[in-house]
C-alpha cells in the first residue's frame, strides 16, 4: 500500500500545481509592498482627492506600494521635509518648489493635478468690487510671506487697504462688509455662504500669478536612484486623480473619515470647484497633470520680479515630465 499512497500523493501534488497555475495571483501581503510616505501640505480635503483615490481604490497597492498619506497643517515644512528626505514624496505648489530650489532644496515636481491656482481674494458682493484692481478702502486678511501677495502688490495699488494677518477662519469676514480675506476657491467661499454671507470671489490668477497647485514632489536624488518607484507613484497618483474627478463619492467618504471637519457637502462643493482647475478650457483627462516649461518660466520671472528668486535659477530643473508621459492614458 505504501507505493500506492506515494504515487497518489505525487498525483495530487501535480494536480495542485495545475490548479495554482489557473488561479489568479494572490494579493501581495504588506511585507511584499514597498513602504512610501506622501506628506500633504494641509489637512485632507478635495485638493488632495486624487491621492486619496489612488489609496482607496487600490492603485498604489496594484503598483506594490504601501503608501502612508500624512496629513499636513499650518506651518508644516513640506519642501524642507522632502529636501531632507524626512518624507519621500510631498504635496506643494509650484512657487514653493522654485523658492525651495533657490534655497538649495533639491525638490522636483512630478505631477500637477491643479493646472489653475485656486488662490482667491474673497470680498462681500455688496462691496461692488469685481476686480482685484478695485480693491480699496477695506481690510484685507492675508498670510504674510506669501509670494502671491507680494506679486499682487506690484500689480494692484491697494488704495487705503489695511493688510492684517489671516487668522485661518472666516469669522471676521462674516461680521464686516469692509473685510476681505484670502482663500482657496473650493473652501472659504463655501463656508461663508453656508454661514449666510454673499461672497464674491476674485481669482489671483486673473493678474497672471497662476502657479501649478497640489503638485506631487520628490527629492532629485530619488528620481535618479529610484526611477521605477517614482514611475509607480506618479502612475498610480495620476489614475487616482482621473478617477476622483469622475467618481468622487467613495473617496470623499474616506476623506471625511480621516478629517471629520470636512463634511460631505463641503467635499462635493470642493470637487465641483476644482474640476475646471484640473481640466481648464476643455483639457482632456488624458492630459491631466501635465506641465510646460513656459508656465514654469513665467512663474520664475514673476518671482524674480519680487526678488524671491535669483537670476541663475533654471526653472527647467524644477520639474520632470517624463513620468507623466510614460503613464497610461497620456
Amino acid at each position: 500500500m505504501a507505493p500506492f499512497k506515494y504515487l497518489l500523493s505525487i498525483l495530487l501534488f501535480m494536480v495542485g500545481l495545475v490548479g495554482c497555475g489557473a488561479s489568479p495571483e494572490p494579493s501581495p501581503s504588506s511585507s511584499e509592498l514597498t513602504k512610501v510616505t506622501l506628506a500633504l501640505n494641509w489637512f485632507p480635503e478635495a485638493e488632495h482627492g486624487g491621492y486619496y483615490a489612488a489609496l482607496v481604490n487600490g492603485y498604489f497597492k496594484e503598483e506594490r506600494l504601501d503608501v502612508e498619506i500624512q496629513p499636513g497643517g499650518p506651518g508644516v515644512p513640506i519642501i524642507q521635509n522632502v529636501a531632507t528626505k524626512r518624507v519621500m514624496f510631498g504635496v506643494a505648489n509650484a512657487d514653493q518648489v522654485l523658492v525651495g530650489r533657490n534655497e538649495q532644496a533639491n525638490v522636483v515636481a512630478l505631477l500637477a493635478p491643479l493646472q489653475m491656482s485656486p488662490r482667491c481674494i474673497m470680498v462681500h458682493k455688496k462691496s461692488g468690487i469685481r476686480r482685484l484692481q478695485d480693491l480699496k478702502d477695506m481690510t484685507l486678511a492675508a498670510g504674510s510671506g506669501k509670494a502671491y501677495l507680494e506679486y499682487l502688490k506690484t500689480q494692484v495699488t491697494l488704495e487705503n487697504v489695511k493688510l492684517v494677518p489671516y487668522a485661518g477662519s472666516s469669522a471676521l469676514f462674516l461680521k464686516d462688509e469692509k473685510f476681505a480675506q484670502q482663500g482657496y476657491v473650493f473652501s472659504e467661499p463655501f463656508v461663508a455662504r453656508r454661514e449666510g454671507a454673499d461672497p464674491h470671489v476674485l481669482m489671483v490668477s486673473e493678474i497672471g500669478f497662476n502657479p501649478y497647485t497640489s503638485l506631487l514632489v520628490t527629492h532629485g536624488e530619488t528620481i535618479t536612484d529610484q526611477e521605477e518607484l517614482v514611475t509607480k507613484v506618479v502612475r498610480a497618483s495620476r489614475r487616482g486623480w482621473q478617477d476622483y474627478l469622475a467618481n468622487p463619492e467613495t473617496v470623499n467618504a474616506y476623506i471625511h473619515k480621516v478629517n471629520p471637519e470636512m463634511d460631505m457637502e463641503s467635499l462635493r462643493f470642493g470637487v465641483e470647484a476644482i474640476q475646471p482647475l484640473c481640466l481648464p478650457e476643455n483639457m482632456p483627462p488624458t492630459e491631466l497633470g501635465t506641465m510646460t516649461l513656459a508656465r514654469w518660466q513665467e512663474l520664475a520671472d514673476q518671482l524674480k520680479q519680487i526678488d524671491w528668486l535669483d537670476a541663475q535659477i533654471d526653472p527647467a530643473t524644477a520639474f520632470e515630465s517624463r513620468f507623466i508621459e510614460a503613464a497610461p492614458g497620456s
